[in-house]
C-alpha cells in the first residue's frame, strides 16, 4: 500500500477474504460464476451493496464486536456450473429476491448510481445490508 501511494501504482488484488479487501482496495468488483456482478468504491459497497450476492458475502464477514450477533445469509441450492450456467441471471437459483424476469433475462450491466455498477434487475429498488452498519 505504501508503494501504491508513493509511486501512484494501480494493482489488481484477488481475494476471497473481504475483510482484507476492505483495507487494501479503493474499488471492489464482486464476481459470481466468472462474471462481475457489482463494481463500486469500497466504502459504498461495504455500506450498502447493490447485488444480492454481494449482500450474502458481506453477511459472512465476522464482526469485530463479540456482542454482535452474526446472521449470515445462507444461500440455498447448489452453485451452478460455470460451464453450464442457468439461463437469465446466473445467480437467480440461489437469490432470495429473484422474480420471473431473473429466470429468463440476463440483467444489464449498468451504472445504478454514480460510480456504482451492478448486473441485477432490481439493483435500484432493493435495500440490501452491508458489512458496515449505520
Amino acid at each position: 500500500m505504501d508503494m501504491q501511494q508513493e509511486l501512484g501504482l494501480t494493482y489488481l488484488f484477488v481475494a476471497h477474504d473481504l475483510s482484507v479487501v476492505e483495507h487494501v482496495s479503493d474499488r471492489v468488483a464482486v464476481m459470481y460464476l466468472g462474471r462481475i456482478v457489482e463494481l463500486a468504491p469500497t466504502a459504498d459497497l461495504f455500506y450498502q451493496p447493490l447485488h444480492p450476492y454481494t449482500e450474502a458475502l458481506m453477511s459472512a464477514i465476522p464482526a469485530l464486536d463479540p456482542d454482535e450477533v452474526m446472521k449470515p445469509k445462507i444461500l440455498e441450492g447448489e452453485i451452478p456450473s460455470p460451464a453450464n450456467p442457468p439461463p437469465g441471471c446466473h445467480f437467480h437459483p440461489r437469490c432470495q429476491y429473484a422474480k420471473d424476469i431473473c429466470k429468463t433475462q440476463v440483467p444489464e450491466w449498468r451504472e445504478v448510481h454514480a460510480g456504482r455498477f451492478a448486473a441485477c434487475h432490481f439493483a435500484d429498488t432493493l435495500t440490501l445490508s452491508g458489512a458496515i452498519k449505520s
